[in-house]
């Protein structure tokens, strides 16, 4: 993709929203943007948040999908995490997280950065996998 190119995979976030933060300085690579890894953290987080309260309880994260960013996310950023459940085994779940940011100078306008699956194992304190309960 070329500098200033935009793709808009979607024109409205999926799920529910999980996280919100705002990138900062000290979050950013050489180029000053924000860091890859920083963003698939908040992306954990959020999955983690959403997979810990349908698993009732302690989750880890077990593997997370291929991720494309399709815009840089820029120092101030408003970045929105949004999740939703694709999945639920035994005792996994799969939630998909998308991340949207809205600019310092796009205040109205949300764009969508990227997206991935998360897969969490629901684990009892001793790390020993454990069923998802059942919905209520």
């Amino acid at each position: 993709m070329t500098e200033g190119q935009s793709i808009e995979l979607s024109t409205a976030p999926k799920g529910r929203l999980s996280i919100r933060t705002v990138a900062m300085p000290a979050d950013t690579n050489p180029n000053g943007h924000i860091f890859g890894g920083w963003l698939m953290a908040q992306m954990d987080l959020a999955g983690g948040t959403h997979a810990f309260q349908r698993a009732q309880g302690r989750v880890v994260t077990v593997a997370v999908d291929a991720m494309e960013f399709h815009q840089p996310v820029e120092v101030g950023d408003e970045v929105s995490c949004y999740t939703d459940i694709t999945r639920i085994g035994k005792t996994s779940l799969a939630i998909r997280v998308e991340v949207w940011v809205r600019r310092r100078c796009l205040e109205s306008r949300q764009l969508k950065v990227t997206s991935a699956t998360f897969t969490y194992v629901a684990v009892n304190d001793d790390r020993s996998k454990r069923a998802v309960p059942a919905e209520e």
